[in-house]
């Protein structure tokens, strides 16, 4: 891979991860519900399952949607499906002094926000475009680099929406306030869902 290809493979994906979405939203959530050391494991999902979910993509998931058109669809009702419900745990989240006590209280694991990974259009739509612009032909080298630029990008852009969720923790100490924070971030998840439902152009 060139200097300039890589460049703006960097840009690419610095811009697309770093911009809000379902990851970043929840992640910001889970900073102000959680703190930063809580949410770690759920950074790491999303920082790696994200990467490994575009290895998969190049080298092979895409050809599925080639042959059976109609598993798109069914991928964009599980995603909306899962979405509205995830959205409905943010929205009716237990406030940080409860949280312990509540078995509803607690961050996404790795696995789970590695496995979000499959069911988030966002991620869909990143990894679909990045393949098709950086690894045009799909071979593990391109593909391997695209995943690499990925987990560099993604370090970056999940520590700064927990941290950005953690920071917004001490001015929402107040239970009424946090219920209020995590109604909107509630909200904003289900807005993300725009451009899949109703697509421009």
């Amino acid at each position: 891979m060139t200097i300039e290809l890589l460049t703006a493979l960097a840009t690419f994906a610095f811009v697309t991860v770093i911009t809000p979405g379902p990851n970043n939203l929840m992640l910001m959530a889970s900073g102000t519900n959680f703190g930063f050391w809580r949410s770690i494991p759920h950074m790491l999902g999303v920082g790696l399952g994200f990467p490994m979910m575009v290895v998969g993509v190049g080298l092979g998931v895409m050809q599925v949607f080639d042959i059976w058109p109609a598993s798109y669809m069914l991928l964009k009702l599980a995603s909306v499906a899962y979405l509205l419900w995830l959205a409905w745990k943010i929205a009716h989240a237990a406030p940080p002094a409860s949280a312990e006590a509540a078995p509803e209280g607690r961050p996404l694991t790795f696995l789970q926000s590695a496995a979000f990974q499959w069911v988030n259009p966002k991620a869909w739509s990143m990894a679909l475009s990045a393949i098709t612009l950086y690894a045009t032909g799909r071979d593990l080298a391109a593909v391997l680099w695209v995943a690499g630029v990925y987990v560099a990008c993604g370090t970056i852009s999940t520590t700064s929406w927990t941290v950005l969720g953690q920071q917004m923790r001490r001015l929402l100490r107040n239970p009424a306030r946090l219920r209020l924070f995590n109604r909107v971030m509630a909200v904003l998840l289900v807005a993300t869902l725009v451009p899949v439902l109703w697509p421009a152009g």
